[in-house]
């Protein structure tokens, strides 16, 4: 069994786009609109916000926003975040320009090594026994990225494996030795303990079993918030104030609160012990501090209390073996796929 997260020794590090922002940018038109949006203009995906300003609140050893937008929209990011309450350690943006004007296209559109570049070099100066939680979602290769990070870490992934896989993402040549350089340096330890992926796309969660149960593919953020409840992150109390806002702001009632406790307990990613740690915090809290979210979380508590001879255990977090290079054209292939629905369910 995993020990618990110790909060001082977590490290946080967040996606922006479609993981903490609602942005869309699919088309020119979209991209154009997302340019010239006003800090106020951009949407926070529900419950994120609250998330992180809990995260915050335990005192973490860093949080670190990692970003594939420009870094032009520096200004107007903070902004952003600043508006939401939202304090963070660092904050990386893509030099999108800085490589255009060397001709490099490709890097536009590259996510491998400009995210793993940043993870590999931000683990350089971390304290070596800290954690890890990523968060980002399902519209590029987060997952992937995420794992790799993780298994290089750990000393899953060698050199041989890691430069097939920068060749098959069509690196150019003359960046991998960098980063096979980078991917040396830092500390052999299994550092990361949770990646969280945001279903923007509504990608099936079972596409990213072979990942493991160290990736959670997550609807809304009650769901991330549990996990990390059951895994020492937060406390329960974080879990019900992420829900209250989901309930005040966002619409959401008990049974829809349910209804993804039990997804996640159906996907093994909670068990029983969490569940009676939620109904004993609904019953001792006051819930006037909630305001009118109390109903719905009387109601999400009666529900789980029903189903509570059912559940069991969560799954083992064993580390499963995974061919990144075979992998790779799969969970492009995932992605695609992924936009072509974005695509279709706006027609």
């Amino acid at each position: 069994m995993e020990p618990p997260l110790v909060p001082s020794r977590t490290i946080y590090r967040w996606d922006l786009d479609k993981t903490y922002l609602r942005t869309e940018f699919d088309t020119v038109r979209q991209l154009l609109r997302t340019a010239v949006e006003k800090p106020a203009q951009k949407r926070t995906v529900p419950g994120a916000s609250v998330l992180l300003r809990e995260i915050r609140a335990t005192g973490p050893a860093g949080i670190f926003i990692l970003s594939g937008s420009p870094e032009q929209m520096r200004r107007v990011l903070e902004a952003k975040l600043r508006l939401d309450g939202i304090r963070w350690d660092a904050f990386t943006l893509k030099p999108s320009l800085r490589k255009l004007l060397r001709g490099k296209v490709r890097f536009l559109k590259d996510q491998i090594s400009y995210k793993l570049a940043a993870l590999l070099s931000a683990r350089t100066g971390a304290e070596p026994d800290t954690r890890e939680v990523l968060f980002g979602d399902d519209a590029e290769a987060d997952a992937f990225i995420y794992s790799l990070y993780a298994d290089l870490g750990a000393g899953r992934v060698g050199t041989e494996t890691l430069m097939k896989v920068l060749e098959r993402a069509r690196v150019y040549r003359d960046e991998i030795p960098q980063l096979v350089r980078m991917a040396s340096r830092i500390p052999r330890r299994d550092h990361v303990r949770r990646i969280f992926i945001h279903l923007d796309r509504m990608s099936a969660p079972e596409v990213f079993a072979e990942f493991g149960y160290r990736v959670c593919p997550f609807f809304n953020y009650f769901q991330p918030a549990t996990v990390l409840y059951q895994d020492g992150g937060v406390e329960v109390q974080a879990v019900l104030r992420v829900a209250a806002d989901l309930v005040l702001r966002h619409g959401f009632g008990g049974e829809a609160l349910a209804a993804s406790f039990f997804d996640l307990a159906d996907r093994r990613y909670v068990g029983r012990d969490t569940a009676e740690g939620l109904l004993e915090a609904v019953g001792s809290a006051d819930l006037r501090a909630f305001a009118s979210a109390a109903p719905s979380l009387e109601q999400m508590a009666g529900s789980i209390e029903r189903r509570l001879p059912q559940l069991g255990d969560p799954a083992p977090m064993e580390r499963l073996p995974i061919d990144y290079v075979d992998l790779f054209s799969r969970d492009k292939a995932r992605a695609r796929a992924a936009r072509r629905r974005a695509t279709w369910r706006r027609h």
